[in-house]
């Protein structure tokens, strides 16, 4: 099992010196990734001060050497596929090939969607991330694309250069409850990030994904355990990534970081 730390970069977060200062103890503590939150707007009772992602990450990228780094997520159906390239090509050359991609539908719950005039309807959201994933691994394959579907377009163009990583970036998918359709979309790529499920719907999605996969070869599965007990539960059934961290606006973040990974996850015991 790996282990990772999950930041929402707000409050004094926000600030992006600090995200950098957070990633770099973790790295020497000996986390294997550190992933930033995506999000645009907060709910009210949260800290309103509010970093970009993308450029954190580039700070994080620079200064640390093996820690992975990514987006846990983004949603495509607020991003444009061809700009996306761009930003996630350039840092994974930046981090010398330590970009995970976390994508997902996105949520209205802070009217991050309907506030800008973005979609808010599930199924086209879905729709369009299954495009605008497609796309996007077609501009990192350096080969001319042409794509026109129902919601992006690609005329006869070249995206170079290609990501460091090879055959191209991982893609998690993030899924919630019982629905089979965001699971079977994680299976046919890299990764599947179940949010907030229990034990037994864990079992259902890692079932799908085996029905679509044949098997979990290959395949990352990230979790939250909520104790020791469960992170040996989910490392016996074929999770690969153990996460945590704190919720908007908490304090400790440092010193969580600084935080063996097996001290946190109470596992130390047992290896």
């Amino acid at each position: 099992m790996r282990h990772a730390l999950t930041i929402p970069p707000y409050g004094d977060l926000a600030d992006p010196a600090a995200l950098v200062e957070v990633a770099v103890a973790a790295e020497r503590a000996g986390w294997d990734a550190v992933f930033l939150w995506d999000h645009v707007l907060r709910r009210p009772d949260d800290p309103q001060e509010t970093a970009d992602p993308w450029v954190a990450m580039a700070a994080i990228a620079v200064a640390t050497e093996q820690i992975r780094i990514g987006p846990m997520v983004t949603p495509i159906t607020r991003r444009r596929p061809i700009k996306l390239a761009r930003e996630t090509t350039t840092l994974d050359h930046l981090s010398g090939g330590r970009l995970t991609l976390g994508l997902g539908l996105g949520v209205d719950t802070t009217r991050e969607l309907s506030a800008f005039g973005e979609i808010v309807d599930p199924r086209e959201r879905g729709r369009r991330l299954d495009e605008g994933a497609e796309l996007l691994c077609a501009f990192w394959s350096g080969d001319e694309v042409d794509f026109h579907g129902d919601h992006f377009v690609a005329d006869h163009v070249t995206v170079l250069p290609r990501p460091v990583q090879r055959p191209r970036i991982p893609l998690w998918f993030a899924a919630r409850g019982g629905a089979r359709k965001p699971v079977r979309r994680a299976a046919r790529y890299d990764g599947l990030y179940p949010i907030e499920v229990d034990d037994a719907v864990l079992v259902e999605m890692l079932d799908v994904v085996r029905e679509e996969r044949g098997s979990l070869d290959g395949f990352d599965v990230i979790v939250r355990p909520e104790d020791a007990a469960q992170y040996r539960r989910f490392e016996e059934r074929g999770v690969t990534w153990a996460i945590t961290g704190p919720a908007p606006g908490d304090s400790g973040v440092l010193e969580l970081a600084s935080s063996a990974p097996a001290d946190v996850f109470g596992v130390a015991a047992q290896g």
